[in-house]
């Protein structure tokens, strides 16, 4: 089979040629009518050869003058141009830019490649430790790593528990067709696109079969046949959006579009059919691989409306960047930049408002039907508008394929098991919690028989007799004919671009980078700067004379030099250790191999290192008064060259075997003090035991030592010879320290440092290819969690872990206040009340905030020194009532939180903001106010209960005891349903512990134990599924209730979560309000306020008022109306 596979690649560029056997529709004549000029540039482009005619175009220039142009060197600036006339809008002219290529295809006969993904019978099983057992203690971590040993000894079996994630499961994906993935977190969304796109952990067992157009994963490389676009958002901060799709391009490559471009134009030459300008220049200059920035680039950005941050930085946890939504949309940028032509696409709407989740899905849903794709895009609150886009739906839960087939029958699916969709429910609401043992008896609707709960296998079990399941089954039974498969369709070369041109792509970034982080070079430079003045002051040379007793000093002043240039080198421990994950990623990808990622980060600081340690060296040499001899400065200065090279790529190497900052800084020190005790002078070699003789030997500022010491005192001024004494001064001092006296020794040590370097370098380099990223090796499940996942797969009962409690207490005689309390019943109780708080409002007028005007925006031409980011907002917060503040990407939602909350450090803030009638004073307002971050961050080495213990701990009054404190923790743990969690371990995000949905209600209950009158959340329910929304929601609502005032920022809300609020803040792009006030009994106020408009565009029946009220009042649509929303709310009775 890898035979036929690999024949089929072989003649790729010859089946292009082919007219009957891979391109069958026929062709037909394009009538131009151009003026004759056109035409005779045309005429000059038909008579080039295929090879130069798909380099030449013409082209639109800025002047309205038609210019014939190489494609290859398209600038950035026509680039951009030429795409806004395509796509002058996302929404209208992308399905037209899509059918325009296609009929182009269509003239002559040639069809888009397709892939059919199938999965058959397929299983995943994960080994896990299960509660207490999982936590990272001493004893735990001595008894898993001896279980371990004995495990692959054979002297006793493995302890783990052995937990499926996918159930035999079994299913078509079709190209040209949208498929939807739901499922709740845990269902094994992830895990089976991960299957799909051929991504999963080796330590997974896994069995049955994935299949593409018949071939199975190891007869071509799925990792550049498929992109699998991930939930994790990990970019490199310091690159712009822009350099971040056209990195990800570059690495890519173009795929099989040069050869289509070739055949394409080779056709069209022969029958005479000149194409539309635009779309020729387009697809030749997208066949065009190596290119710094590329149109494929332009378009994207264009399509995900990342075009307004091109040129700001990605961000990360330190540098100021775009917003989270945009940083989740350059995320799913970097792979639709490459050829892929199967998209596995995990959750890729956290962080998104609902018009732009629906833009996106829209704009791929486009690309997959005009040209014929594969999609499976996994989406946990999709809106209705949304989830209609989709043309099949698989459903996932518990590991089971509960339905897959046609979006169209699903419903009729779940009203044979007895389960209807209320009126006002999204469908994909619905889905995800008919289910769920919680949420499944609300949506019964068989009042003629009792209820009693429906368990996943059954669900699973009646999906086979169902028509759409036995139309899948027999579709599987029929194999893919392989002579169907088109032969671009699959990869068979493991990287999309030579290797010279991925080097040249590395070494630009490398590059960049070095550029945007020169403040952390200047700080190297400058602190051998202050490491020079320590050493001139120290050792100056009229207090030193040219005696053996001095002699010794001066060797102390070469282990100095030694010492700091080593020193020097530490850094780069945490700087290759923040940038490893990325690269990881990316090494996953294919984008390049490990030796393309290294040899740019050593090669390009070489120069760097001739400057700095240029800055020591003739600082320094002649003010101690070393041997005046120019050559021995010199080879002094060559020598402190490969030693900073030696020290710089020893904790490269460090950071690479650690891959993990903490475990790196460990032996990272480590190893320096090892080297510096073993190298000469702080022991001598005389001195050192035989027994660790060889540590002197390895030791690399040995040779440095030895080098350095014989190129100083073998020179002229310590050629002297003492009465009474047979070697010269130089020789005695060396011979006290136990280093060599022969002049060879300087080139050893020399030959030394350029050894170790290269040594170093090939084993930093050899890490990153066969390490992967630390993870968690003893995965972890809590023991209620397993309980509960078993009950909701089989129907068993599962006693309430509280119920179960108390009743341990009443048979042991014990008494316990919250078993009491609970048996009255929650409802006669207000939640959240144990401990008291005051009800405070927020009120803010004209809240005006500005930055300094970032640099990219300068060159281009903005003369304005700030950027005005929040253009005098003014509101207020109540007790007891409950806000939403929305508004689309980059309307500034997060920006007013964060200056309402005094999170801004930087920037310039305007206006006044008043606590219950008195002026905000940040120092007492931090410790009556919460905020939930949109990312949850927390200490991963803790479980659930620890943190909320330890927040409280820190947080609440002293005089709150101790009994009171774990009673009101417990009480937010129930409040927030976090009391199944109780021990489990909190973990990484997307490594190991809590799931997403579970983080985010562990980051609202890290708050709310702090018992805070005013609580600010950023996103609650981003990431979360319909029903952990839900529960975060009624877990709010019950906040709310309290009394507490309450602010949430949200992007894409169902109707049932949006209606949950009773206000709402809406802002649009530019950090302006335009609207403030009740929402209403099914939103009717807000859509009697926007109707009330004129030419807003009616709601329709059962649409979601979220995404209508956002559609509205987009900036599209500002400028077809030709009004001004803000102005309109401040002339309204709502603002007065």
């Amino acid at each position: 089979m890898s035979r036929e596979i690999h024949k089929i690649a072989s003649l790729r560029r010859d089946s292009w040629r082919s007219s009957d056997d891979v391109f069958s529709r026929s062709s037909s004549r394009f009538q131009d009518e151009e003026d004759d000029e056109e035409a005779l540039r045309w005429a000059a482009l038909e008579r080039l050869p295929t090879y130069d005619r798909v380099r030449r175009g013409i082209l639109l220039a800025e002047t309205g003058e038609k210019i014939d142009v190489d494609v290859g060197r398209l600038g950035a600036r026509e680039s951009r141009a030429l795409i806004d006339r395509l796509v002058r809008a996302a929404d209208d002219d992308h399905e037209r830019f899509l059918l325009k290529l296609k009929d182009r295809m269509d003239r002559v006969g040639i069809d888009y490649p397709t892939i059919e993904v199938r999965f058959e019978k397929l299983e995943v099983e994960a080994e896990v430790l299960v509660g207490n057992r999982a936590l990272p203690t001493l004893v735990n971590s001595v008894r898993n790593t001896l279980e371990a040993i004995g495990h692959a000894l054979h002297i006793f079996p493995r302890r783990k528990h052995s937990m499926t994630i996918l159930h035999d499961v079994s299913g078509i994906i079709k190209p040209r067709r949208m498929t939807l993935l739901l499922g709740p977190p845990g269902s094994g969304k992830t895990t089976l696109l991960l299957a799909l796109a051929g991504k999963l952990d080796k330590e997974l067992k896994v069995s049955g079969k994935v299949s593409y157009n018949g071939y199975e994963m190891n007869e071509f490389v799925p990792e550049r046949t498929a992109a699998y676009i991930s939930q994790h958002d990990l970019h490199t901060g310091e690159m712009t959006v822009r350099e971040t799709l056209a990195f990800s391009a570059r690495c890519q490559g173009v795929g099989s579009r040069y050869e289509m471009l070739t055949e394409l134009a080779r056709r069209e030459n022969t029958e005479n059919i000149k194409p539309d300008n635009d779309i020729d220049v387009y697809m030749k200059a997208s066949a065009m691989g190596g290119q710094e920035y590329n149109v494929v680039t332009e378009y994207i950005l264009k399509v995900l409306g990342l075009d307004i941050c091109a040129d700001t930085v990605v961000g990360n946890d330190m540098l100021r960047g775009i917003s989270g939504g945009q940083r989740k949309r350059v995320t799913t940028g970097e792979m639709l930049v490459g050829p892929a032509r199967a998209l596995f696409m995990d959750e890729i709407s956290t962080g998104l408002d609902s018009s732009t989740t629906y833009q996106i899905v829209n704009s791929i849903r486009q690309t997959i039907h005009v040209l014929g794709g594969t999609a499976v895009i996994s989406l946990l609150q999709p809106a209705p508008e949304t989830y209609d886009l989709f043309d099949d739906i698989i459903l996932l839960s518990d590991g089971y394929v509960v339905y897959q087939g046609a979006r169209e029958h699903v419903l009729e699916f779940f009203e044979s098991m007895g389960f209807r969709c209320p009126q006002r429910k999204g469908v994909a609401d619905f889905l995800q919690e008919v289910t769920s043992r919680k949420d499944q008896e609300q949506y019964w609707y068989r009042s003629d028989m009792p209820y009693h709960f429906v368990p996943v296998k059954q669900f699973a079990d009646s999906f086979h007799s169902f028509h759409m399941g036995q139309f899948v089954h027999n579709e599987l039974l029929e194999p893919f004919d392989r002579t169907k498969s088109h032969p671009a369709a699959l990869a068979t070369s493991k990287f999309g671009v030579s290797r010279i041109e991925l080097l040249k792509a590395t070494m630009d970034r490398e590059f960049l980078l070095m550029k945007r982080n020169s403040f952390y070079f200047i700080c190297k430079a400058a602190q051998l700067c202050l490491m020079a003045f320590l050493a001139m002051s120290t050792f100056f040379r009229t207090n030193m004379h040219r005696d053996p007793t001095y002699g010794t000093i001066y060797m102390g002043a070469l282990y100095f030099a030694i010492d700091a240039i080593m020193f020097n080198g530490f850094s780069e421990l945490g700087m290759t250790a923040t940038k490893l994950p990325v690269f990881f990623k990316q090494r996953d990808l294919l984008f390049f191999p490990a030796w393309a990622y290294t040899i740019p980060a050593w090669i390009l600081q070489i120069p760097i290192t001739f400057f700095e340690v240029g800055v020591y060296v003739f600082t320094t040499y002649y003010v101690i008064g070393f041997d005046p001899s120019i050559s021995r400065l010199f080879k002094q200065y060559m020598l402190l060259l490969a030693l900073n090279q030696m020290s710089s790529s020893l904790f490269r190497f460090i950071a690479g075997l650690g891959r993990d900052m903490v475990v790196s800084s460990t032996f990272g020190p480590l190893a320096l003090a090892s080297f510096t005790i073993l190298g000469g002078f702080i022991l001598a070699r005389p001195d050192v035991k035989k027994w660790w003789i060889w540590g002197y030997w390895v030791s690399p500022l040995s040779y440095a030592q030895n080098a350095i010491s014989t190129n100083e005192f073998l020179g002229h001024s310590w050629n002297k010879i003492l009465p009474g004494q047979n070697d010269t001064m130089g020789i005695m001092v060396l011979k006290s320290r136990g280093i060599f006296t022969e002049a060879k020794w300087y080139w050893i040590g020399f030959g030394a440092m350029i050894g170790y370097t290269l040594l170093f370098n090939l084993l930093y380099t050899l890490a990153l290819s066969v390490l992967n990223p630390l993870g968690d090796t003893h995965p972890t499940m809590p023991e209620n969690a397993i309980k509960e996942k078993h009950a909701n797969v089989t129907g068993e009962n599962l006693e309430d872990p509280e119920k179960k409690k108390c009743r341990k207490l009443e048979l042991s005689g014990g008494a316990n206040q919250n078993c009491a309390t609970s048996n009255v019943g929650s409802s006669s109780r207000r939640k959240g009340m144990v401990l008291p708080f005051a009800q405070l409002s927020l009120s803010f007028n004209a809240v005006k905030y500005s930055v300094d005007m970032p640099q990219a925006m300068s060159a281009q031409g903005v003369t304005d020194d700030h950027l005005v980011l929040l253009k005098g907002v003014s509101g207020s917060f109540r007790p007891g009532v409950l806000t939403a503040l929305m508004g689309v990407s980059g309307a500034g939602k997060t920006t007013l939180m964060d200056v309402l909350a005094g999170r801004k450090t930087g920037g310039y803030i305007e206006g006044d903001i008043t606590i219950s009638g008195y002026p905000k004073k940040q120092e007492t307002f931090a410790r009556i106010s919460g905020y939930c971050e949109q990312n949850d961050i927390h200490s991963p080495h803790v479980t659930v209960y620890e943190s909320l213990a330890f927040s409280a701990w820190l947080r609440l009054p002293s005089e709150v005891d101790l009994v009171t404190r774990k009673m009101f923790i417990e009480e937010v743990m129930e409040l927030v349903e976090l009391t199944s969690l109780w021990g489990a371990l909190v973990g990484l995000p997307g490594v190991n512990g809590l799931s997403t949905e579970q983080r985010k209600r562990l980051t609202i209950a890290v708050e709310l134990v702090a018992n805070p009158s005013i609580i600010f959340m950023d996103e609650p329910t981003s990431g979360l599924d319909a029903r952990a929304a839900a529960i975060v929601m009624r877990a709010v609502r019950n906040t709310v209730n309290t009394g507490r005032t309450v602010v949430c920022t949200i992007h894409q809300p169902s109707i049932d979560i949006f209606e949950a609020f009773d206000e709402l803040f809406l802002m649009k792009r530019g950090g302006e309000e335009i609207y403030v006030g009740p929402l209403g009994h099914n939103s009717s106020k807000l859509i009697e306020y926007f109707e009330g408009i004129e030419g807003v565009s009616k709601i329709k029946d059962g649409y979601n008022p979220a995404t209508w009220m956002l559609e509205v009042t987009s900036i599209v649509q500002e400028e077809m109306l030709s009004v001004d929303f803000c102005e309109i709310y401040r002339r309204s009775e709502l603002y007065q």
